[in-house]
């Protein structure tokens, strides 16, 4: 699947690492070239310095053949049948949601999650394998 990533934060970085590995076609971008960093040595994807708002740089990254963009920064509307966009506020997130962008609200989610913990005495499984309580495999790389 070819995938654009905009933003290149720990979660950027860290999905964009994870999805490269399981073998998608990963473009990440970031205005920072020290963002890039969070990449590590064995990412074999692509990541370009520029700006996810502007319209040569998202050409570039190859949007016009992405099966899924994902946004990590402020919100932006790419031409593509798939967006997400991660957001912590959950009004504007509610918002985003009702103009038909998926979302991903960080604060529902931590709060849900949290919610789960008090009621169960532990957190649910989460799909696709990826741990409630971290993942330290990426110290090796610090």
């Amino acid at each position: 699947m070819n995938i654009i990533i905009v933003g290149c934060g720990r979660v950027g970085a860290r999905l964009a690492s994870r999805l490269a590995a399981q073998g998608h076609n990963v473009t990440i971008l970031d205005e920072s070239r020290e963002a890039f960093l969070r990449l590590g040595t064995d990412f074999s994807g692509i990541s370009i310095q520029g700006s996810g708002l502007e319209v040569e740089i998202l050409e570039r990254a190859g949007t016009r053949n992405a099966e899924v963009v994902i946004a990590l920064t402020g919100g932006h509307k790419f031409g593509v049948s798939r967006v997400v966009a991660r957001l912590h506020d959950p009004v504007r997130a509610a918002t985003f949601h009702e103009m038909g962008i998926e979302t991903l609200c960080t604060t529902t989610v931590i709060e849900g999650l949290l919610e789960c913990y008090v009621r169960n005495n532990d957190f649910p499984t989460l799909p696709c394998e990826v741990p409630v309580y971290g993942d330290a495999s990426e110290l090796s790389a610090l």
